[in-house]
């Protein structure tokens, strides 16, 4: 199981998943490209990695808009000449009222951060990947997708959308050796509360380092035969 030299996109880096992951990635030895809004808080990572610049870059981004998706693929094609890798992490929330009571534009948020980003970056990516017969793409989404709760419906219509974009995806990248799969988690705990002090509300949250090894295997060749997966990383409940 090696990652040594794959091409990483990381999207929403700075984030707290998106750190660990990236530094995981770094320790690995493998070339990142680190997505985000904050040109500061990418510098700040760049410089806690410690690599040499041949093995990062970084890219400000609001994946938000049509075109950014392209921009970032042609800024890492013109460093690294290929993407093998591509995370998408980048979160958001809307919720907490009845659907009654559920704007239009709260939909159209969680569509744009969930359907229409992953949209953009796999249109963007995906072809690279599939003339080198090597790729992997992940996202990170929720078990409300299949158990719908209430007051939660624009972030669970968002994530609904989003797999069923990546399980459409994953059929149509069948024998090409690229894969699409997905995570499922409730809580990212990135202060590991879980640990600290468990309770009732976070026995099921998931660390940024559990998370970080299934993306690990998946990203492996091992992992080559997962394609369209919901992985459950949250425990029984």
């Amino acid at each position: 199981m090696t990652l040594k030299d794959r091409v990483v996109v990381i999207t929403g880096a700075t984030g707290g998943l998106g750190k660990v992951v990236s530094e995981h990635f770094a320790a690995a030895g493998s070339r990142l490209a680190m997505v985000g809004t904050n040109r500061e808080k990418l510098t700040e990572l760049e410089s806690s990695l410690k690599l040499p610049s041949e093995q990062m870059m970084s890219c400000v981004a609001d994946l938000a808009l049509p075109d950014a998706a392209d921009k970032v693929r042609e800024a890492v094609m013109g460093k690294y000449g290929r993407v093998d890798i591509l995370l998408h992490l980048v979160g958001g929330w809307i919720g907490g009222k009845p659907l009654t009571q559920v704007t239009a534009q709260e939909i159209s948020s969680m569509l744009e951060n969930h359907l229409w980003m992953t949209f953009h970056l796999t249109q963007a990516f995906i072809p690279g990947m599939v003339v080198n017969k090597w790729g992997r793409i992940i996202v990170v989404s929720s078990p409300v997708v299949s158990n719908p709760p209430a007051n939660r419906a624009p972030y669970t219509i968002g994530k609904s959308a989003q797999e069923a974009l990546m399980l459409t995806l994953a059929e149509e990248l069948k024998y090409t050796g690229v894969t699409a799969n997905i995570l499922r988690v409730r809580t990212i705990d990135v202060q590991h509360e879980r640990d600290r002090n468990p309770s009732a509300k976070n026995v099921f949250w998931s660390t940024p380092e559990e998370i970080w090894s299934a993306i690990e295997y998946l990203c492996s060749d091992e992992g080559a035969m997962v394609n369209g997966a919901r992985l459950p990383l949250y425990g029984s409940s």
